[in-house]
């Protein structure tokens, strides 16, 4: 069974996943202790995170300790090259993920940016999108979608609904004939 990449992402209900000077900070307004919205089930189901060299930085703000240190981390980058600890540089995300999809392994992780979403959409390479809606518009920012894409058609999967107002929605999406 082929490997499958999956966006599993948080944006506004207006469809924005940062402020348009990264910041992200209306994320915290839906934290609650003991819940994680399923994120360590979740991460239970794969092992390789692709993120954005821009995604990256900013998750290094969070602390010292690299996060996912039992995963593959793939980070995006046009300058940056080579390997640190579990972390490889690599500069094309298409030839990255169909090189993932050839190899055994559990599913594959995408959490952004925007420009890593683009491209694997474009490209058609997303086989499911997992989006927790926060309750909050930003009114501008980043988007999580861009326009440009092809058309493509969704399978509802669920839907999770949470105290603090977050919403997640799970889509698979239906392969084009």
């Amino acid at each position: 069974m082929m490997r499958k990449v999956n966006l599993y992402i948080a944006m506004s209900l207006d469809g924005y996943i940062a402020t348009e000077s990264d910041n992200i900070d209306f994320l915290s307004m839906v934290e609650s202790v003991g819940e994680d919205y399923g994120h360590q089930a979740f991460m239970d189901s794969i092992d390789t995170v692709i993120w954005g060299r821009k995604t990256f930085d900013k998750i290094l703000t969070f602390g010292d300790t690299l996060m996912y240190p039992d995963k593959k981390i793939y980070v995006m980058s046009k300058q940056r090259k080579g390997d640190i600890q579990h972390i490889t540089y690599r500069d094309d995300v298409v030839v990255l993920i169909n090189e993932l999809k050839q190899q055994e392994g559990k599913d594959i992780y995408c959490d952004g940016g925007a420009e890593i979403v683009d491209e694997l959409l474009k490209h058609q390479l997303i086989d499911r999108i997992i989006v927790s809606i926060i309750p909050h518009l930003l009114g501008s920012g980043k988007s999580l979608f861009k326009n440009g894409r092809l058309e493509q058609r969704l399978k509802f999967k669920k839907s999770e609904t949470y105290p603090t107002g977050l919403v997640q929605l799970w889509y698979d999406v239906k392969p084009t004939s």
